[in-house]
């Protein structure tokens, strides 16, 4: 049986989504992912995913292409040419697969499954109701058992991804707490200079840290950084960077999909999180993690990219001494 599964999120949901593909590749084989530009690489990394098919698509991503640039009809085609017998979409909480599932029918593919709380039609031949509150990666599990796909016996649905290469020749020998300052929208980040301070704290309590980033942070991670870490920023790609936190003693981030990595190869989390989503169903999964920020600010549940309240104090309220205590806190429980 070959299947498709269909996660047009970005780089921490397509993650997320992990221990679901996971399911589909106990049962069915080969597993294709198709996702967006942004989600892509995320899917290289994951175990039990053979090919990926990536096409931009209007109703997906922070900022979608107008229909008229969509690669609809080469999803369409491309879909046909891959005739899966079976079509899992793992739509993020708030967001409807139908869009997807009729590109899936055009395409002619026989069955289709997915979480849909509104009339579907004939699109959807499973029709799964999602509980609410459900965490992500939780609730991708439970639409593809709906659909009749079960993880193995003993895999206990963590997020995982492919073995990672030694990153030592980057981080140099010996212990480390890698601290991320970016994040994909200004309302989910902590401000630079509460970074830096982090990152003096941190070195003072004796820890080496590393900092992290993409090609376009590297001037924050530089400032970051200071002449007290090590600056990984732009020198990583996602496996380099799957890695270097595989190695961490702990990571300190916001929420970002770099938080989701961290917490796929098994390093504990501290999470600078905003409430813009709530961290019931997006906060780093399945590894010891301390959570910090008012989640009760009024920003909560906005999905604001940048903060509607003056001094962003969801999250510059937590202190640098906050995060080293978090960081001593999840190394004592390990130990």
């Amino acid at each position: 049986m070959k299947a498709l599964v269909v996660c047009g999120d970005d780089f921490g949901g397509v993650l997320l989504a992990g221990p679901a593909v996971r399911a589909v590749a106990a049962q069915a084989s080969p597993v294709t992912l198709m996702t967006g530009p942004r989600g892509a690489p995320a899917a290289r990394l994951l175990p039990g995913v053979d090919d990926v098919l990536e096409g931009e698509v209007p109703w997906e991503g922070a900022r979608p292409p107008a229909v008229e640039d969509a690669d609809t009809d080469g999803v369409v085609r491309r879909v046909r040419e891959a005739a899966p017998d079976v079509a899992l979409i793992l739509a993020p909480d708030g967001a409807s697969p139908l869009p997807a599932a009729l590109l899936l029918r055009m395409a002619h593919v026989p069955r289709i499954g997915a979480a849909c709380d509104e009339p579907a039609g004939t699109l959807l031949d499973v029709h799964h109701r999602r509980p609410p509150d459900r965490h992500e990666a939780r609730a991708a599990l439970d639409t593809a058992a709906a659909l009749g796909f079960l993880l193995r016996t003993g895999d206990d649905g963590r997020l995982r991804v492919l073995p990672t290469p030694d990153t030592t020749a980057l981080t140099g020998n010996g212990p480390y707490v890698v601290l991320h300052p970016g994040a994909g929208a200004a309302a989910r980040a902590w401000s630079p200079d509460r970074c830096a301070e982090a990152v003096e704290l941190l070195a003072d309590a004796g820890h080496r840290v590393v900092v992290t980033g993409g090609p376009d942070e590297t001037a924050l991670t530089r400032h970051v950084s200071g002449a007290t870490a090590i600056d990984l920023g732009g020198r990583t790609d996602p496996r380099h960077l799957a890695g270097v936190l595989r190695a961490a003693d702990a990571f300190v981030g916001g929420d970002t999909g770099v938080a989701h990595l961290a917490a796929a190869t098994g390093t504990p989390v501290v999470s600078l999180f905003a409430p813009v989503f709530p961290a019931e169903r997006w906060a780093p999964y399945g590894v010891p993690g301390v959570l910090l920020g008012d989640q009760g600010a009024a920003c909560a549940g906005t999905g604001a990219r940048h903060c509607p309240v003056p001094g962003h104090p969801c999250l510059d309220e937590v202190t640098p001494q906050d995060v080293v205590s978090a960081v001593h806190k999840l190394l004592r429980a390990g130990a």
